[in-house]
């Protein structure tokens, strides 16, 4: 593939993709036409009450600033359209049906030329308060991979989609970095003092910083241990484009200002890996 229009129904695992999508696209001499219909945190099922809201009320307008999702849908020959669930929900089966197929379906009649493609999204950082014993969860790092993983081969061979490895890219780069995210006691927080931080090198998803408390005007640190980071945006956007464009990612020249030469390669490389090696079934 040359050019792709591509639309996303999703929520902020996919606004990652917004930051070099297109510079990683552009620079292997590719095109693309990119948009979203997305809503932080919007799991599957949402995103169908929504449709649902626009069908019943032809007033309804919910998505993009006062657009259905059906003229979003139609006002492109979309080539892709990309669904989700939340990472939230991703761990739990119950959580897709019927949701997802009603927004296949939805699809189809709306943009009947495109190809409907799973996002398989990812587990949080290490050090997420879900993975604490006592948590309501109830689960660690790698249960939540492996559930949500079985959840999308599930949904793609129920459906007959295909999978967009992201995912396990992800794993892939904390199974072969170098820099293995060193995991810390969450009391470490509350002894710190500006400017240092807890650990967080090694992963590609989390970061962390300090900011000022509005209500008390002291310096706090804050954490986001479930959206990628710039390492990990990059490689999100070489694993959508080696799978989607069937290209190889050997063909991206665009290098980030923020990461440096020989671990962009090693991005580069994993999610050519994810995408050459990740079995969209199960193997008995």
């Amino acid at each position: 593939m040359d050019a792709l229009k591509i639309l996303t129904i999703g929520n902020s695992f996919t606004d990652s993709l917004t930051r070099y999508f297109k510079q990683v696209v552009e620079s292997a001499g590719c095109g693309l036409t990119f948009d979203r219909a997305n809503f932080g945190g919007c799991e599957l099922a949402r995103h169908w009450s929504y449709v649902e809201a626009e069908k019943n009320n032809p007033l309804c307008r919910v998505y993009q600033g006062g657009k259905r999702l059906c003229d979003i849908l139609e006002r492109e020959p979309w080539d892709i359209v990309t669904i989700q669930q939340a990472s939230h929900d991703s761990w739990r089966p119950e959580t897709f049906q019927p949701y997802a197929d009603n927004l296949i379906g939805y699809v189809g009649n709306h943009a009947p030329q495109a190809e409907v493609v799973i996002q398989q999204t990812w587990a949080y950082r290490a050090d997420h308060p879900q993975f604490l014993p006592g948590s309501p969860w109830g689960i660690s790092q790698q249960q939540m991979y492996d559930q949500l993983t079985a959840n999308y081969r599930k949904l793609g061979a129920e459906c007959r989609l295909r999978i967009i490895p992201t995912g396990f890219a992800v794993e892939l780069t904390r199974r072969n970095g170098k820099v293995k995210f060193q995991n810390y006691d969450p009391a470490l927080i509350d002894t710190l003092n500006w400017p240092d931080l807890p650990p967080q090198a090694g992963d590609v998803v989390g970061k962390s910083w300090w900011d000022k408390n509005p209500a008390t005007g002291e310096l706090k640190i804050c954490r986001d241990l479930i959206h990628l980071n710039l390492r990990g945006e990059y490689l999100q956007v070489c694993v959508w484009f080696a799978f989607l464009y069937n290209r190889p990612v050997s063909e991206v020249k665009f290098v980030p200002d923020e990461i440096g030469g020989g671990d962009a390669a090693f991005l580069r490389e994993t999610a050519q890996l994810a995408v050459d090696t990740f079995q969209p079934e199960e193997k008995n």
